[in-house]
């Protein structure tokens, strides 16, 4: 099979947090416009670095504003757009009991232990210890002591992974590596979906990181990208990233303005 992409083939490269939303936003999109996406998931970071390398790309969507605002800062790619948010939780194991008004006393317990993805490879590893520096204005000196603690489980290329079909962050979960994953609100849903007995606990005030995930056509890219990067800001887009949990900044609701 040659390496050349047709014309009306888009390549997108997505966070490995976007796989089953975009799955969903690319197969609306091709039955629309007869366009083929090639999709690759993978940490946010890893993407954009290879991009900046030279792997061919069209549109990155990103779990943050800075990787794609690299790119565009570098002349590699168009303006950055805001399509989706998310929020940072806690995925617990069945029979952990945690609030949030107690999970800060359980992250910090040496009994407890804390998973999280790579920072700089991928933004929720990012989040994560962004989460940490809040923790130390309210109690001084625990950032470091989480920062040490935390098991970077996912989002570096020598991370391990699951067996097909299981979500990675309810597997690390099931498997025992960590009590407490903190990750997305949307990877959280697949994997207590996937793992019954799983928790979902929000993050306290103190603790709480939303999170912007940012998107941008590569420069050069057709014309079947950019319409690619419309869709996926257009209603129907939107609307199918918020039906698998993310804010979707493009929708309005009753009382607000657009």
């Amino acid at each position: 099979m040659s390496d050349q992409v047709a014309a009306d083939t888009v390549i997108l490269h997505a966070a490995g947090s976007l796989r089953a939303a975009l799955t969903d936003v690319t197969a609306a999109f091709e039955a629309g416009t007869g366009h083929t996406v090639r999709a690759a998931f993978r940490p946010s970071g890893t993407l954009k670095d290879a991009i900046m390398s030279g792997t061919p790309a069209h549109v990155f969507a990103s779990a943050n504003m800075e990787h794609p605002r690299a790119l565009a800062s570098a002349r590699r790619s168009g303006p950055v757009a805001l399509f989706a948010r998310n929020e940072l939780c806690a995925l617990v194991r069945p029979g952990l009991t945690v609030t949030p008004a107690t999970l800060f006393d359980c992250l910090v317990d040496p009994r407890i232990s804390v998973g999280t993805s790579t920072p700089n490879a991928d933004p929720s590893g990012d989040y994560a210890f962004a989460a940490f520096k809040r923790a130390d204005s309210a109690h001084p000196g625990t950032t470091a002591i989480l920062e040490r603690k935390a098991k970077r489980l996912t989002g570096a290329a020598d991370s391990a992974t699951p067996p097909v079909g299981r979500n990675v962050y309810g597997w690390h979960v099931a498997e025992g590596r960590a009590d407490i994953f903190l990750t997305y609100r949307t990877n959280a849903m697949i994997a207590v979906a996937d793992n019954p007995g799983q928790q979902i606990v929000a993050l306290p005030d103190s603790l709480a990181i939303g999170a912007d995930f940012g998107l941008t056509v590569l420069t050069g890219a057709p014309v079947a990208a950019h319409q690619l990067a419309f869709f996926i800001l257009s209603e129907t887009g939107q609307t199918i990233l918020a039906r698998h949990g993310f804010a979707a900044p493009g929708l309005t609701h009753e009382g607000e303005q657009p």
